[in-house]
């Protein structure tokens, strides 16, 4: 596909067929999401992959009860290991990883979609309750959750603010 017609076909899926994720397609989506750029080429993301139907259901429990989660073929659990990256940028290191961390993830959903899968990017959930069921130490930061699946649908095409709405030249307030 295109890359500007993937951009805007992709959707935040949460509705799934129930349907296996092919163990090739997963290493795919992964290959993308390392390709994201990095602060410093820290590289600092790791990556959960998540098939245990119990621990689906945990990760929707402590996603605030997001019970399609567990729907999901696979979730993947988007890390920061902060170490690196906050020995080579005292100040902003920790803000750093969490940009990386969301390109990764964008490469990740952009991914899934060239494939034909869903995918949704979850930043709403309880971190050190994730941290303990998925044993992540102290020192790596959950960044975001990303259940993929085979779609039960194809969601519409949302409203998109236009450009003039979103865009100023060379300073705020200027058109």
């Amino acid at each position: 596909m295109e890359f500007f017609d993937l951009v805007k076909k992709r959707r935040s899926i949460r509705d799934y067929t129930g349907k296996p994720v092919p163990y090739s397609y997963l290493i795919k989506i992964l290959d993308a999401a390392r390709w994201a750029p990095s602060a410093g080429n820290t590289q600092e993301w790791k990556f959960i992959i998540v098939t245990d139907s119990k621990l689906k259901e945990k990760i929707a429990e402590y996603s605030y009860n997001q019970a399609w989660i567990q729907k999901a073929g696979v979730v993947i659990v988007v890390c920061a290991d902060l170490r690196a990256i906050k020995a080579r940028y005292p100040n902003r290191g920790e803000f750093y990883a969490i940009c990386d961390g969301a390109s990764a993830t964008q490469n990740i959903l952009l991914a899934a979609e060239d494939l034909g899968l869903g995918a949704c990017w979850v930043g709403a959930f309880d971190e050190e309750k994730i941290k303990i069921i998925l044993n992540i130490p102290d020192h790596v930061k959950v960044v975001s959750i990303v259940p993929i699946g085979h779609k039960s649908s194809e969601p519409a095409t949302p409203y998109k603010y236009g450009l003039m709405n979103l865009t100023y030249i060379n300073k705020w307030g200027s058109g």
